[in-house]
């Protein structure tokens, strides 16, 4: 089910035009759906059930208040790779207990923080951070709850910059390796290790690499029992994909019964870390078009979105689709263009070589799928203003992050002691 639709001739975000929106708050703006985020996470919850299981919503999708409260209300963890994720987490409602620390290069003073904060669970992804962690604990007469994060050495097939299981990627310990870590993590006398940590990539289309990965690490996990350690935990990461052009992802129900069969007999308690698939298509991007350029060998839209705004098609050569905000007729005619934007960058576009019907100075269009790695990702490049965040429920919308001011950009910038003050 879409939530963002036609209704007589309008772009609609559940019960609310666009138009509306973008009347009252500007453009451009980010906007979700919260009926969107519910049902999406409801997939999950419902396909659990009978399984043990949770949900750790990986934040860094889409590190909105109101969007982890959404999903915290509906009984959901947090998945968090910094401290500023973690204090996010806890000021959105999430308990500390449903906190589960990632990431590779966590500091020492991170670590304690969440130690401090009483987080449930932290993945460690090196023998050094087995050791710095340690280190951290006993200052504070702790022994931290860890999961070490393995490298199973599976192709996600999905782009190279979002690929995360394969032994050339910098996450988790190599298999091979790994039990030498697990035994040294074993005899630290501030660590606990509950369990087995994975996450093998992002944007993942199919369920064999999932399958391929359970099968080792589910081995590996009968072979540390051997050596003695209790495994209670088997975190299986995320990165099960969403729709941007013509994609057709396994359906959450699928994937969970995947896990469900793989992991039969196992005797762990599992954890899913969805992100993406969460808040991707509960998303969208809407600009203003600026003006239309015809050129020697194409057609620019130039929008008043830009790069800094998303910078998934540049950064990743991602496809979203783009849509005008009011209807065209079925026999509209079309245009080939490149939907660009302000910023003084060739590589500030939206999207190249698309078909689109014909557009002027004032129209609106939507970008679609932008809810998973847009606003989160954005900067004030340009000396541009992060674009407003907005949130549906219904007929109801609120702005939940307001566009700063340009003096709010450089407000907290200050002059060198020995440089005189300009006088405004």
């Amino acid at each position: 089910m879409s939530f963002f639709t036609y209704k007589k001739g309008e772009m609609h975000a559940e019960g609310v035009a666009l138009k509306t929106i973008a009347q009252q708050v500007g453009t451009p703006f980010y906007c979700y759906s919260t009926g969107a985020l519910r049902a999406a996470l409801g997939e999950f919850t419902r396909g659990m059930k009978g399984m043990n299981a949770s949900v750790c919503y990986a934040m860094k999708a889409n590190s909105s208040l109101a969007v982890i409260k959404t999903f915290a209300d509906m009984g959901a963890g947090a998945d968090i790779v910094s401290e500023g994720e973690m204090k996010r987490a806890l000021a959105a409602g999430v308990p500390a207990r449903k906190i589960i620390y990632s990431g590779v290069g966590k500091k020492a003073t991170e670590l304690m923080a969440a130690l401090q904060s009483g987080v449930g669970q932290i993945n460690v992804e090196s023998v050094a951070e087995l050791e710095t962690l340690n280190a951290v604990a006993g200052q504070l007469g702790k022994r931290a709850d860890i999961t070490i994060r393995v490298n199973p050495d599976v192709d996600a097939k999905t782009h190279a910059k979002i690929t995360t299981g394969k032994k050339g990627n910098k996450f988790g310990i190599d298999l091979n390796l790994a039990r030498d870590a697990f035994a040294k993590a074993g005899k630290l006398p501030h660590l606990r290790v509950v369990g087995v940590a994975m996450h093998i990539g992002s944007q993942l289309t199919t369920l064999a690499p999932y399958a391929k990965s359970i099968s080792k690490v589910a081995k590996f996990i009968a072979q540390l029992r051997e050596d003695g350690h209790r495994i209670d935990r088997f975190d299986i990461g995320g990165g099960l994909g969403i729709v941007y052009k013509k994609e057709k992802p396994p359906s959450i129900a699928a994937f969970l019964a995947m896990v469900k069969k793989a992991t039969k007999g196992l005797d762990c308690e599992l954890t899913f870390e969805p992100g993406r698939r969460l808040v991707g298509e509960a998303g969208v991007l809407v600009g203003e078009v600026i003006l239309v350029k015809p050129g020697a060998s194409k057609t620019f839209v130039i929008v008043d979105a830009a790069m800094n705004d998303l910078i998934r098609p540049t950064l990743y050569d991602a496809w979203h689709d783009i849509v005008p905000v009011r209807q065209p007729r079925p026999d509209a005619a079309t245009i080939r263009c490149d939907i660009v934007g302000p910023i003084c960058e060739s590589g500030d576009y939206l999207a190249q070589n698309r078909d689109l019907p014909r557009l002027s100075a004032g129209d609106l269009v939507m970008v679609r799928s932008a809810g998973a790695y847009g606003a989160v990702m954005a900067s004030t490049y340009n000396t541009r203003p992060l674009v407003p965040e907005v949130m549906v429920d219904g007929t109801r919308f609120a702005v939940t992050r307001p566009r700063p001011s340009i003096e709010d950009i450089f407000s907290t910038e200050r002059y060198p002691p020995w440089m005189e003050r300009p006088k405004t």
